[in-house]
């Protein structure tokens, strides 16, 4: 299930469920380019976190954007207590080593989102940078949506830090609003930001909630 835009002298997109099989390296590549400075004091150096997201991917908690056959563009989410992105604390451990791993693991926990009874949690968009301003971002908000509408949510919720004021924008534009901000000025110098905004878009259901009961 998807939906096709076609931009004229780039090929159409396609936006599909779950990760292709075979293209979660490619998947951990864009995830890493998108969130690597927030990311990095956890899983640097930049191979051996890309190979740990890759390694970690739930496939199915992804929508994708393909063009000519390439991903270029996902967006995850977490639902039933499963997001794009896992790693046990073992895993992590078994990566680093112990020493350099057990301090990597209160900064892994800095980025972890639980979801109330009825929501979606948006796990972020990655995009390649070739790709942008073809409306992908656009594109795979509305996919999951989707998701979040067949499963019956109230809402769908995601975090957005203060560095990144395009991701935000393009979020007002798809319907979501800001609920709160979190002043965090201690992770500036760690993480590069110093406020995280959580932002809510309401899902139009009126049939019982599935996945995201309480």
């Amino acid at each position: 299930m998807g939906l096709d835009e076609t931009d004229p002298g780039a090929g159409p997109v396609t936006v599909r469920r779950g990760v292709p099989v075979g293209a979660e390296r490619r998947a951990a590549e864009l995830y890493w380019d998108a969130f690597s400075r927030k990311l990095g004091p956890a899983l640097n150096p930049p191979g051996k976190a890309v190979l740990f997201i890759a390694a970690h991917l739930n496939a199915d908690r992804a929508v994708c954007a393909i063009s000519g056959g390439r991903l270029v563009g996902l967006a995850g989410y977490q639902l039933g207590g499963r997001a794009l992105t896992g790693g046990s604390a073992s895993a992590v451990l078994r990566t680093y080593g112990y020493v350099r791993g057990l301090y990597r693991l209160p900064l892994l926990a800095l980025f972890e989102r639980r979801p109330a009874p009825g929501q979606l949690v948006m796990d972020g968009i990655a995009v390649d940078p070739d790709a942008r301003g073809r409306g992908i971002g656009s594109l795979l908000i509305e996919e999951v949506a989707a998701v979040a509408a067949e499963q019956h949510c109230r809402e769908i919720r995601l975090d957005v830090i203060d560095t990144n004021p395009r991701a935000r924008a393009l979020y007002e534009r798809r319907g979501f609003t800001a609920v709160r901000t979190e002043h965090t000025p201690y992770l500036r110098g760690l993480l590069g930001f110093g406020a995280v905004t959580t932002m809510h878009r309401p899902v139009e259901a009126d049939e019982p909630r599935g996945l995201c009961a309480p």
